[in-house]
């Protein structure tokens, strides 16, 4: 196998070895592709390849960038947010896909040419709600790979009057987030894809708007009007316009000897016949080859927009595609059978208020229709990423920058292309943006000297960070807080267990972890063999030393059981921090034990995600409220002066405790009310410490009144002589 380039090669370094965002490029067949295949395969990090197309996502090995993210269709304007709308809305992301996006390190987006910057914007949203929320993208690296000489990204009339009030250009590279970093830009400049070096010219002067006589001489040879492709030869068709598309799988599909079945769409109120996603009516055969148009809205998520199948059955009301699996064969155990139903598509129009900054989101159209079109022929936009041997290209309408260049750049050879218009020097155009962008990153380039700085400063964050206990110093403080006001008046052991312990966190983890990072930072920067030794010696005690402390003041408080508690909006404020703080501390044990007697940057990156990954306490479930004519319970009554002194913090019958507890769950339950409203808290502590034996007894406890008495007397009574017994 041919080595990796001196560009792959600094890329690779770049991506495995510093935290600096990554910008690479390079010509099309310039193995961008096969490096990220690569780089999947070498790296231990935390990594997912996102794309902005179906098709595109499935050339990389990832998913689309909106289906991971869940992110919804529109604009995302930092500052702005969509009138009527929480902005929180936006995103329906499952506990598993945070808990990766919890332990994300590397962020790979594939063809970034056609990322508008304002959903990297609304990456970098996403990304600071589960990771760092002070830094750029929180703290997560990015390496993004295209070409900005092909595919621009898309701004429709109504979108880029709001979008240029935020960015100059509808770039990637004028993402707000993105400009806050200082990011290295690498371009690949050997082409792998194509080996006729005449070819490659012939593209080169195309991708750079520099397009001379012969280059269209020599171009416009292939330019054959009559041409039927051979049989048996695989030969696919790549349009400017989706109608152009439509007219070729139109002639296809009629070359099928099945009985033809017509789908019609319902449209309603205001939906432009150029934004249909497929044909309004569409009509398929058994055998029809066929593309999903679509992400699936179902929890089984069986298909996305860009996969591909072939019809297998049709009714009146579906349509079954089989599908290869990724890696599969043709054979039935390889295939997905998947039943598809009309899916609804909206159309929205953006207006918005200066006075207010408020984005207003106005539906004013639907199209409902089987999400599904024959793919005998595709659009260029939809090639992006994708290597033919045989295509014929009608570019004759291309509209936009880098269409042209996008669809010649598909063919591996001058010979397996063929022309149906020919090629003007009035459609090969290129962007002024993209020209003085390229201009000024390529005097940027990273060097040997650079990169060697950059690994010293990544691991220097690392090791310091491994060390660092302020962020979770603050979230105990922060859970520090919660208990002193809300469990102090019953359960005073478990508030100072938890004072003690961040109180503890801050004298001997924190204050000697910012000492111990100071003698870190001094040996990495001596650089020499009897540096680095020490270095090592250092690690090896301070992993020790931490892996012991920590455990010993933060592991004690943690493991002791959360206290019992009725008001649901205070049980999971207190749930939801101690499940941050469970996860940082497993976090920091799992680096300490793997790292313990050497570290490495594989044992680091398995650590790190192992524990990110693992499931994480469960907060209590929210009591629903119901409503309903019975008459609300009797609140408990303020204890009387009459009454009997009760150590609400002393349980002194753990057993019959839990079983009170239990008792009141499953009384509650068979009630349908919230388990506060059966007995507080606090007089299941009272029952459990008081023990009466008569019904006199228990009247006298707290919270305990005459119809609690009438309603569940008798069995709280039998409860008690049972664990007393």
């Amino acid at each position: 196998m041919e080595p990796l380039n001196q560009e792959l090669e600094m890329a690779r370094n770049y991506a495995l070895f510093t935290h600096r965002n990554i910008f690479l490029t390079g010509k099309a067949g310039t193995g961008k592709t096969t490096f990220l295949r690569r780089l999947q395969a070498e790296t231990k990090r935390r990594m997912i390849v996102v794309a902005p197309t179906g098709v595109a996502a499935i050339n990389a090995g990832g998913v689309t960038i909106h289906s991971f993210f869940q992110l919804a269709p529109g604009l995302f304007l930092p500052g702005k947010m969509v009138a009527g709308r929480d902005p929180k809305s936006r995103y329906t992301i499952s506990k598993q896909k945070q808990n990766i996006l919890r332990s994300l390190s590397l962020l790979v987006i594939d063809e970034i040419s056609m990322v508008r910057a304002d959903l990297l914007d609304a990456i970098d949203d996403v990304l600071r709600r589960y990771q760092d929320r002070s830094k750029p993208f929180g703290g997560v690296q990015l390496l993004l790979i295209g070409d900005l000489q092909q595919l621009a990204p898309v701004a429709t009339e109504s979108e880029w009057p709001l979008l240029r009030e935020v960015y100059s250009t509808p770039y990637f590279f004028s993402s707000l987030a993105l400009q806050q970093t200082d990011f290295v830009y690498i371009e690949l400049k050997h082409i792998y894809r194509q080996q006729d070096q005449t070819f490659v010219d012939l593209l080169n002067s195309v991708r750079d708007g520099r397009v001379t006589p012969a280059t269209l001489q020599t171009l416009n040879a292939r330019y054959l009007p009559r041409f039927r492709p051979p049989e048996g030869e695989n030969w696919i068709t790549l349009t400017t316009h989706n109608h152009q598309a439509t007219r070729i799988n139109e002639q296809r599909l009629q070359e099928l000897t099945a009985a033809p079945q017509t789908f019609t769409a319902r449209i309603k109120g205001d939906f432009p016949e150029s934004s249909y996603p497929t044909d309004a009516s569409l009509t398929l055969k058994v055998g029809a080859q066929v593309m999903f148009c679509k992400n699936d809205p179902s929890a089984a998520k069986a298909f996305y927009n860009g996969r591909i199948g072939r019809v297998a059955e049709i009714s009146k009301e579906s349509v079954t595609v089989v599908c290869r699996r990724d890696g599969g064969t043709s054979a039935a155990d390889d295939c997905d059978r998947i039943e598809v139903k009309p899916l609804a598509w909206t159309n929205t129009r953006y207006t918005t208020d200066p006075a207010t900054a408020t984005i207003r989101e106005e539906e004013i159209g639907s199209f409902t229709q089987i999400p599904l079109r024959p793919a005998w022929a595709i659009t260029i936009h939809k090639s992006q990423g994708l290597t033919f041997d045989h295509a014929i290209i009608n570019a004759g309408r291309a509209f936009s920058h880098g269409q042209v260049y996008v669809a010649l750049s598909r063919c591996r050879t001058l010979e397996g292309m063929v022309l149906s218009t020919p090629i003007t020097t009035d459609i090969i155009t290129t962007d002024p943006d993209v020209v003085q962008f390229n201009a000024f990153a390529s005097e940027h380039m990273p060097t040997a000297e650079t990169f060697l700085r950059d690994r010293r400063s990544f691991l220097e964050d690392i090791l310091c960070d491994i060390f660092d206990f302020r962020a979770l110093s603050m979230r105990l403080r922060y859970f520090e807080r919660l208990a002193i006001e809300h469990l102090s008046a019953y359960f005073t052991s478990y508030v100072r267990a938890v004072a003690a312990a961040a109180s503890q966190t801050d004298s001997q983890l924190q204050a000697v972890g910012i000492k111990f990072q100071g003698q870190l930072r001094q040996l990495m920067a001596a650089d020499d063999k009897a540096a680095g030794e020490q270095l090592r010696e250092r690690l090896r005690k301070g992993m020790a030393y931490y892996a012991t402390t920590t455990a010993s003041i933060l592991g004690e408080m943690l493991d002791l059981e959360l206290p019992e508690i009725d008001n649901t909006r205070t049980r999971e404020q207190i749930s939801g921090e101690y499940a941050i703080l469970r996860s940082a501390y497993d976090e920091k044990m799992a680096i300490f034990t793997a790292c313990l007697n050497d570290f490495s940057l594989d044992a680091y990156w398995n650590a790190k995600a192992k524990a990110a990954m693992a499931e994480e306490p469960q907060p209590q479930r929210k009591s629903r409220k119901r409503k309903t004519t019975e008459p609300k319970p009797e609140r408990p009554r303020k204890a009387s002066t009459k009454k009997a002194s009760i150590d609400y913090d002393r349980v002194r019958n753990a057993t019959l405790y839990r079983a009170l507890l239990d008792w009141r769950k499953q009384t509650a339950r068979e009630r349908k009310l919230p388990d506060a409203y059966v007995m507080p808290i606090s007089t299941i502590i009272g029952i459990t410490n008081m023990q009466p034996h008569t019904p006199d007894e228990l009247l006298s406890i707290p919270g305990i009144g005459k119809k609690t008495l009438t309603d569940y007397g008798a069995e709280l009574l039998e409860l008690v002589a049972t664990h007393a017994r």
